[in-house]
């Protein structure tokens, strides 16, 4: 027995609910010619007649009526299936791989993800710290947060949050009230640096009146790890240039001072980015827009 056209069996559901091969037509969009097909295929398929047509209608043949019920249940049961998969699309549940610096994690995403978790019970998070970059595609990352002046990889959307300006940042034991005036004077100092890979480290300085001067350092100390940055800072150890939200505590406590406040460094820009993937699934579409509501005014308050 070979497996029969359930298409057909759909199409009779609706020419005997609609009433007529007519309004069947205009209700599914449908030749009337094709639907008329169909039902004479179908009837050749089981060997009888199901229904007769007259000037008043349709009317269904014994045999047609207990066809009918059956057919029924078929189209009930395909629509509750399709109901079935379209709740999980559009439930958030599952799990969402993020990842953040050390830095963002710890001073934004520590105030917000507890929240999100209890407004979406069903949805798992796995958060991923690291200061490295990330290959969003490659490593089956979700959603990154990541600060730079601009994302230029074109398989990635970015949705901009915030700025996160930086300062130069010294522990006061170690600086005369006018040791730092210049630019310059910065070269007398001993410097703490983040990891380039280009090998190339220094600070690119831009005065209020519009001048810029790049000054080269070679770091005594080289990290990944902002916090490691900071608190090496506050130590002694040397000048950093580091996000302002993370030193703004110990700015108020008095362990650090920022130096040379006419000079401003280049602003990073805090991103949300995702892959440029169709089909987003409902947990990763909800923590992208929870994200860009709550950061903004976090990262108000602390930058």
């Amino acid at each position: 027995m070979s497996f029969p056209d359930v298409t057909n069996y759909y199409l009779f559901a609706q020419v005997m609910a609609c009433g007529s091969i007519s309004a069947a037509s205009r209700e599914l969009g449908l030749p009337k010619s094709t639907i008329s097909r169909k039902m004479a295929l179908l009837e050749q398929e089981q060997g009888t007649r199901l229904f007769h047509r007259s000037r008043s209608g349709l009317k269904l043949t014994d045999v047609g009526r207990e066809f009918l019920v059956h057919c029924e249940r078929l189209v009930s049961a395909a629509e509750s299936a399709q109901q079935v998969t379209q709740r999980l699309l559009d439930k958030p549940r599952g799990k969402v791989e993020i990842s953040a610096p050390y830095a963002l994690s710890q001073s934004l995403l520590v105030q917000v993800l507890p929240e999100f978790m209890s407004l979406y019970p069903e949805v798992e998070i796995q958060l991923v710290v690291t200061n490295r970059p990330v290959n969003l595609i490659e490593e089956g990352i979700d959603i990154a947060l990541r600060v730079r002046k601009n994302i230029e990889d074109s398989s990635l959307i970015a949705r901009p949050i915030s700025q996160a300006p930086q300062t130069l940042y010294i522990a006061p034991d170690l600086i005369n009230q006018n040791s730092i005036t210049e630019p310059e004077d910065l070269l007398t100092f001993e410097h703490l640096s983040m990891h380039y890979t280009n090998g190339r480290y220094g600070y690119e300085l831009i005065h209020s009146s519009g001048l810029q001067k790049n000054i080269r350092i070679k770091p005594r100390l080289i990290t990944d790890d902002m916090i490691v940055l900071r608190e090496a800072a506050i130590k002694k150890l040397g000048i950093v240039a580091l996000p302002n939200y993370l030193c703004n505590d110990a700015v108020n406590s008095g362990e650090l001072v920022p130096v040379l406040t006419d000079w401003h460094l280049p602003i990073g820009i805090m991103h949300i980015t995702y892959s440029h993937r169709r089909g987003i699934l409902p947990a990763v579409r909800v923590l992208i827009d929870f994200l860009a509501e709550k950061l903004p005014h976090l990262a108000q308050q602390q930058f």
